[in-house]
């Protein structure tokens, strides 16, 4: 009897950064890690961006008869930044399940999405923060001083949280991105179900006999179907002539 060996053991943990799936969560470990903390920041930064602008953003105009943006009257300042901190927000939400989740996910095509997800949206949003920086520092130095300086600490801290977030997405994306090369050296190998003999450089799945008990180690020969085997110990009689 042969056996042969034709699957390798695809439990092996580690791909993209991620300890092996199913193993236990420590909530301490799982806090102090740089992606969760950056993500919290990022959360935190958000909620502060668009509290600002939402409470004290918007004054009545006496002379227009409407609310209008501070931000040197112009409404689309204030929804661009109300717009990318709630957005950020839900997202940052979003993050941290899945980085709380991350250990859980056993398919290695699951992780490769969820970190190539990361990876795109912390580099867009960290760009669109930083357009967003730019847009309300820009209105802002062109803004009257509200009367009685009505929200100007909240119109100012929002513009420097955003200038923050840039760099706690950029630093989300960079962390998105090491995982990723650690993807591509373990996970994006040939397939497992694959011949390593067809593999330039690979050996060939081993194969082994297993000695079947109580013969001696005999095996039987060739074509031994089509032959009768005669019953073990009997003795070979020659033909008399």
């Amino acid at each position: 009897m042969i056996l042969f060996v034709t699957r390798k053991n695809m439990d092996g943990g580690g791909a993209y950064g991620g300890g092996k799936a199913g193993a236990p969560i420590d909530p301490i470990q799982f806090v102090q890690r740089p992606q969760v903390i950056l993500r919290a920041l990022c959360l935190l930064f958000a909620i502060i961006v668009f509290g600002c602008i939402s409470s004290q953003g918007y004054k009545y105009d006496r002379d227009e008869d409407k609310e209008v943006c501070l931000y040197n009257k112009d409404n689309n300042a204030c929804n661009y930044g109300v717009g990318i901190g709630v957005i950020a927000f839900l997202a940052s939400v979003a993050f941290l399940v899945g980085e709380f989740m991350f250990e859980q996910m056993s398919s290695v095509k699951t992780r490769k999405h969820y970190v190539l997800g990361d990876l795109g949206f912390s580099g867009f949003w960290a760009f669109l923060y930083f357009v967003g920086f730019c847009y309300l520092t820009n209105q802002w130095s062109n803004s009257e001083t509200p009367e009685g300086g009505f929200g100007v600490n909240n119109l100012r801290a929002a513009i420097t949280f955003s200038f923050f977030s840039i760099f706690t997405w950029a630093g989300c994306a960079w962390f998105a991105f090491q995982r990723f090369r650690q993807g591509t050296d373990a996970a994006f190998a040939p397939s497992y179900e694959a011949d390593p003999g067809s593999i330039p450089g690979g050996m060939p799945y081993a194969s082994y006999p297993v000695e079947q008990e109580g013969d001696g180690g005999y095996q039987e020969p060739p074509f031994s179907g089509n032959q009768t085997r005669g019953a073990v110990g009997t003795d070979f009689q020659a033909p008399a002539y």
